[in-house]
C-alpha cells in the first residue's frame, strides 16, 4: 500500500488517475466486505468494469452503520461527523494519520501555497464542541505548522473581540492570513464587527448547524463580502467520510487536487451520469480513501463543468442536516 500511496500523490495525468482507480476498485471489491456486499447486491461483475463511470459508488450512509475498511487492516481509530440531535454520526476509520496529513496538506498547498506562510485563525465552535472532527484535526495541524513570528494562529471559540484584535494586528504587519470559519460563526462575527479583511482570505465551511436560518450560498457570501470588504469568499468542500478537500476561490465553484474527482449522477438512476452543466447528485472519487472506500456517493446536489470544476447546490430532499437516512445491508 505504501507504493500505491506514493503514486496517488504523484498523479499528473488522467490515465494515471484511472489506473489507480481500477487498482483500488479491484482491491476493495475483493478485500472490503461492506463494499463487496454492496457490489454483489448490485450484481456487479468485476470483469465487466472497464471505466470509472461503471465503478459502484458506496452511499455515504453506510458510514453510519458499518465499519468500512479493508479486511486485512485492523483499524481502531476514526473521525466522526457532526449530527443533529438523535441522529447517528458517521465514523470514518483510518489506517494512518500520515495519509490524511499528506492529503490535506498537499491539497491546500496545490491551491494556496506553503501552509507555513499563513496565519490560520479558526472560528469553528460547533466542531470544537465535540470530539472526532477531521476538520479540527486539519485546522490544528495548520495552526502548528504556521511559521510566522508572531504566532497568532489559533482557535477562537467565543472570544470574538480577541479575534478582531488579532486580525487587526496581523493586517498591520502585512502578513498572510486565512480566517476559516463555519458559516454561522462567520456571520455572528461579521454582525458584531465590520472589519476590512481585503488583505487576506475568508474561507467558510459547513452550514448553520441548526444555529441560524439556512441561507443560500449567494446570500451568505454577499453578507460576508459586505462586512469584510471582500470581492470573494473562499470555501472548502470536505466531509468526515473523505480525506481530501476541494476548494473554491470564487463564486462557489470548486476544484479538486489530482487524486480527487467529482462525477454527477442522475438522481433518478444511480447508474447513469448526466452531461456537464446539468444538476444531479455528487459522486466523489477520493483516492486518499485507499483504506476505507475511495468511491463515495454523497447526498449533495451539484453540477460539473467542462474544466472539471463543480458547484454544490444543496442536499437531496429528506436528507437530514448532516447526513441522510440510515441504510443497512
Amino acid at each position: 500500500m505504501e507504493i500505491v500511496e506514493q503514486k496517488i500523490f504523484q498523479i499528473t495525468t488522467n490515465q494515471e488517475f484511472e489506473d489507480i482507480c481500477n487498482e483500488l476498485f479491484n482491491l476493495h471489491y475483493n478485500n472490503n466486505k461492506t463494499y463487496s456486499a454492496f457490489c454483489n447486491l448490485l450484481g456487479i461483475d468485476l470483469k465487466k468494469i472497464s471505466s470509472i463511470s461503471e465503478i459502484p459508488f458506496l452511499p455515504v450512509e453506510f458510514f453510519k452503520s458499518k465499519k468500512i475498511y479493508l479486511d486485512s487492516f485492523d483499524a481502531q481509530n476514526y473521525f466522526s461527523s457532526s449530527a443533529t440531535t438523535g441522529a447517528i454520526p458517521s465514523k470514518h476509520y483510518y489506517h494512518s494519520l500520515d495519509v490524511y496529513e499528506k492529503s490535506f496538506t498537499k491539497s491546500f498547498e496545490f491551491f494556496y501555497g506553503d501552509v507555513s506562510d499563513y496565519n490560520f485563525l479558526c472560528l469553528l465552535p460547533s466542531y470544537l464542541e465535540r470530539e472526532g472532527s477531521s476538520l479540527i484535526y486539519m485546522a490544528n495541524y495548520f495552526i502548528t505548522k504556521s511559521n510566522l513570528t508572531n504566532k497568532k494562529s489559533n482557535f477562537y471559540l467565543n472570544n470574538l473581540e480577541e479575534l478582531k484584535n488579532t486580525l487587526q494586528h496581523i493586517i498591520s504587519r502585512k502578513e498572510k492570513f486565512i480566517l476559516l470559519g463555519v458559516s454561522f460563526a462567520l456571520l455572528d462575527f461579521s454582525e458584531k464587527y465590520s472589519i476590512d479583511l481585503s488583505s487576506g482570505i475568508v474561507m467558510e465551511t459547513g452550514g448553520m448547524k441548526g444555529r441560524r436560518k439556512e441561507l443560500i450560498r449567494e446570500e451568505l457570501h454577499k453578507l460576508l463580502k459586505s462586512s469584510f470588504n471582500l470581492n470573494e469568499i473562499h470555501s472548502e468542500y470536505g466531509m468526515s467520510e473523505l480525506l481530501t478537500q476541494g476548494y473554491s476561490k470564487e463564486n462557489g465553484v470548486y476544484n479538486c487536487p489530482h487524486w480527487m474527482k467529482v462525477l454527477i449522477r442522475d438522481n433518478t438512476d444511480n447508474k447513469s451520469y448526466i452531461k456537464n452543466g446539468n444538476s444531479g447528485c455528487i459522486n466523489v472519487i477520493d483516492l486518499a480513501n485507499m483504506y476505507s472506500c475511495p468511491f463515495i456517493s454523497t447526498q449533495d446536489i451539484g453540477k460539473k463543468y467542462d474544466d472539471n470544476s463543480f458547484e454544490v447546490l444543496g442536499r437531496i430532499d429528506q436528507a437530514d442536516v448532516r447526513g441522510c437516512n440510515l441504510m443497512v445491508i
